[in-house]
C-alpha cells in the first residue's frame, strides 16, 4: 500500500511539473549597459529570466535550446532602467481640471488608461502616484488589461479644510456631520481631515484600501483655491498621526510642502519625504540631510511647459518658480537624496512631455545626474514602503537579482540626454516585468 501511495504521488508529481510552463526567457545582446549606478557603460549581453535579471556580463551568455529563447540583437545601442517619474498622478495627469470634476467618472478613467500605456510607451515603467483615485486603474495594469506602468499608489491625498487639496465649492460649508461627501471625496481623489482622530481615520483608510505611501498637504499651493503659498497646514501633532499610522504598516509619509514652516514641522513629526519645497530656506536643507529624508523635487520654471496661471494664481506661481533654481542650489549644496518627478497635471501636453521634463533638470545638473536621479535615485525611494510595496523586487537598477524593467536607447542619453525628449523615435525596447511592449529593432 505504501509503495502505490509513493507511485502515486510520482506520477501527480510528475503531472504538475509538466504542465507547469517554464518562464520565457530572452537574451538581449550587443549593447552598452548603463546599470543606474556606474558612471560609464560596458559593452554587453543581458539576460532576462521570466521577469527578473539572472545573468549581466561583457561575455557571451550561453543560452539553453531547449529554453526557445528570444534573442534580441541591441545593435550596440544604450540598455538602461526603466524611467521612474516619483511624482506623478496617473488619473489626471491629461485631463483639464473642470473636466475632471463635471465628467462622468467613466470617461475620467479611460483617460487615464489612455495615459497609463502613453506613459509606459514613454519609457517610464513605473510612477509613484502622489494622489488620486487611482486604485482601479493600477489593479487594471497589474491585471494585464490595459498597458502601464507599475504604480505605487498614494490613494485620497490627506488634506485640511481649506487646504491644497480642499476642491469644495464655499457654498459646500459648513459641512454638518451627518452630511454627505464633497464629489473629489466620493470619488476617493481627496480626503480632508482636520484634528488628530480624523487624519488617523483617512490615514487608516488609504491603508486599508492599498497604499504604498500617504501623501498629505502642509502648506499652500498654487493650483488651489483657498490657500496662499505662506499658510502652513497641519500641526505636527495631526502629522504625527498619519505617521504612526504608515509607521504601523511598515510605510512613509510624505508631503505637499514649499514653505521652510511646512517643511520642519512635518520633518518633526516624522516625515520621511518633501515633495516639491521650492521656498526652502538653508535652515530647511540643513534639517532634511540631517534626518536623512528624501527632497522629491521638479523642474518648475516659467517655461514652454508651463501651465501658465491667471490672477492670484499666477502670482503664485511666479512666486514657487522664483524660489525652484535656489531649492536645487541647497539641494545640491548639502547633498541630500533627491528624487524626480514633473507633477503633470490637468494638461495632456505636458503629460505628454515627460521625457522633456527630465531634460530640464540640466538647468543644475549633469545628464549623468539626472539618469541616476530616475533610475537609481527614484528606485530606492519606492523601496521606502517596505512590506507595502506593491512590487517584489529591486527597480531603477540593471543589475543580476533585479526586475526586468528596461528601455534601449539609440544613441547615448549621458551625452545627448535630449534623446528621451522624443521617446517614439529614440526608444527602440521598452520592456516592464520582463514582457517586451516595444520592439523597433527587427
Amino acid at each position: 500500500m505504501k509503495r502505490i501511495l509513493t507511485l502515486c504521488m510520482v506520477i501527480v508529481n510528475g503531472l504538475a511539473a509538466a504542465q507547469e510552463k517554464p518562464k520565457p526567457v530572452t537574451l538581449i545582446m550587443n549593447v552598452r549597459v548603463f546599470t543606474g549606478k556606474d558612471a560609464a557603460p560596458f559593452n554587453g549581453n543581458v539576460l532576462v529570466t521570466g521577469n527578473v535579471i539572472t545573468k549581466i556580463s561583457a561575455g557571451p551568455i550561453p543560452t539553453d535550446r531547449s529554453m526557445n529563447t528570444t534573442i534580441i540583437d541591441g545593435k550596440g545601442q544604450f540598455l538602461m532602467p526603466g524611467l521612474i517619474d516619483a511624482h506623478y498622478h496617473a488619473m489626471f495627469a491629461n485631463i483639464p481640471q473642470m473636466a475632471a470634476i463635471t465628467k462622468d467618472f467613466g470617461f475620467v478613467v479611460l483617460m487615464a488608461g489612455n495615459n497609463a500605456r502613453n506613459t509606459l510607451m514613454r519609457g517610464f515603467t513605473s510612477v509613484r502616484d502622489m494622489g488620486g483615485p487611482i486604485f482601479g486603474l493600477k489593479d487594471a495594469i497589474d491585471a494585464g488589461v490595459t498597458p502601464g506602468p507599475r504604480i505605487w499608489p498614494s490613494g485620497a491625498f490627506i488634506s485640511q479644510t481649506g487646504g491644497h487639496g480642499d476642491f469644495r465649492l464655499p457654498y459646500e460649508i459648513p459641512r454638518a456631520a451627518n452630511e454627505p461627501l464633497s464629489y473629489s471625496e466620493r470619488i476617493r481623489a481627496a480626503a480632508i481631515a482636520d484634528g488628530v482622530d480624523a487624519v488617523l481615520l483617512r490615514s487608516r483608510e488609504q491603508l486599508m484600501a492599498g497604499a504604498s505611501q500617504l501623501k498629505l498637504m502642509a502648506g499652500g499651493g498654487v493650483s488651489s483655491v483657498y490657500d496662499p503659498l505662506d499658510v502652513a497646514q497641519y500641526t505636527e501633532a495631526e502629522f504625527r498621526a498619519a505617521v504612526e499610522a504608515a509607521e504601523n504598516w511598515g510605510t512613509y509619509v510624505t508631503v505637499h510642502a514649499y514653505t521652510p514652516h511646512a517643511i520642519q514641522t512635518a520633518i518633526k513629526a516624522g516625515v520621511k519625504c518633501i515633495e516639491h519645497g521650492q521656498l526652502a530656506d538653508e535652515a530647511s536643507a540643513k534639517m532634511i540631510a540631517e534626518k536623512g529624508i528624501w527632497w522629491s523635487l521638479q523642474p518648475f520654471i516659467d517655461d514652454e511647459d508651463s501651465n501658465p496661471k491667471t490672477g492670484e494664481g499666477r502670482e503664485k506661481q511666479l512666486e514657487m518658480y522664483g524660489g525652484t533654481d535656489n531649492a536645487m542650489a541647497l539641494a545640491k549644496k548639502y547633498k541630500v537624496k533627491i528624487a524626480w518627478g514633473t507633477d503633470a497635471l490637468f494638461d495632456a501636453r505636458v503629460a505628454s512631455r515627460q521625457g522633456a521634463r527630465l531634460v530640464a533638470m540640466t538647468r543644475w545638473f549633469k545628464p549623468l545626474e539626472i539618469l541616476q536621479m530616475a533610475t537609481r535615485n527614484n528606485g530606492e525611494l519606492l523601496a521606502l514602503s517596505g512590506k507595502r510595496s506593491p512590487y517584489k523586487g529591486k527597480l531603477g537598477v540593471l543589475e543580476e537579482g533585479a526586475l526586468a524593467d528596461m528601455i534601449l536607447v539609440n544613441g547615448d542619453p549621458i551625452q545627448e540626454i535630449k534623446l528621451l525628449e522624443d521617446p517614439e523615435k529614440n526608444l527602440t525596447l521598452i520592456m516592464k516585468d520582463g514582457i517586451v511592449y516595444k520592439n523597433t529593432l527587427q
